[in-house]
């Protein structure tokens, strides 16, 4: 009987023992995922450089045009991923393949049997301001390189102009606030308070995707790139 009772007791210590340590140890996924969020902080985060950039930009339904644009950094929301808020701004001309295109939707809709209309939409621009939220992860490549790379949320406000719309519900289609997502990948070359930037940004948006390569100047008052 004693020898049964202290079999019973070390297995009931030890069913214990492993429910304490099973309970304690949690499941590793949800500890890994901890862990992550742990390092996003909110303490960091204040101005510290401003970017004013140029370029080229191209997309499927406009002329190429150059767009610019502004920057701020605000500071490191985790190690190594930094917050920007970012102003651009382009005007292009719709090309002349999406001017037909849209000319032969209207011929659909226009009622003559003589069918001797013309449909002259002239020259009809498109423009897009621009306000970007992004997260960019930066790779120091020693003292004068910075490399990113980033991804981001905007909110594109459009406005269409032409002698042959103004006025019109065509004017009223091209006149939107709509979302989107971009994707950056780039460089600061400098280890100054001033620093060249070159970077590749692609934008998907409803109605209009663009590319763009910019070139830029900022003036970074705070952090080193070593330590972002």
């Amino acid at each position: 009987m004693n020898g049964s009772t202290r079999a019973v007791g070390r297995s009931g210590g030890l069913a214990v023992g492993l429910a304490a340590a099973f309970l304690t140890a949690g499941p590793p996924d949800r500890l890994t995922a901890q862990k992550i969020f742990q390092q996003f902080s909110y303490d960091n985060l204040r101005p510290s450089a401003l970017q004013l950039d140029l370029g080229p930009l191209g997309g499927g339904n406009i002329m190429g045009t150059l767009t610019g644009g502004a920057r701020l950094d605000i500071g490191p929301v985790a190690p190594k991923v930094r917050v920007l808020l970012g102003l651009s701004y382009f005007r292009a001309d719709i090309s002349a393949e999406a001017t037909r295109r849209f000319a032969q939707s209207l011929r659909r809709i226009v009622n003559d049997p003589d069918s001797n209309y013309t449909i002259d939409l002239g020259r009809i621009t498109w423009s897009d301001l621009t306000g970007d939220l992004d997260l960019q992860y930066v790779m120091p490549q020693g003292r004068a390189v910075t490399a990113y790379m980033g991804v981001g949320i905007g909110v594109h406000l459009r406005n269409g102009s032409g002698a042959a719309i103004d006025g019109t519900f065509v004017e009223d289609a091209l006149d939107e606030i709509t979302a989107g997502l971009n994707g950056t990948i780039g460089a600061e070359i400098g280890a100054k308070r001033w620093r060249l930037t070159l970077d590749a940004r692609g934008v998907v948006a409803s109605g209009q995707s663009t590319a763009s390569l910019r070139t830029g100047l900022m003036y970074r008052w705070a952090g080193v790139a070593g330590k972002r």
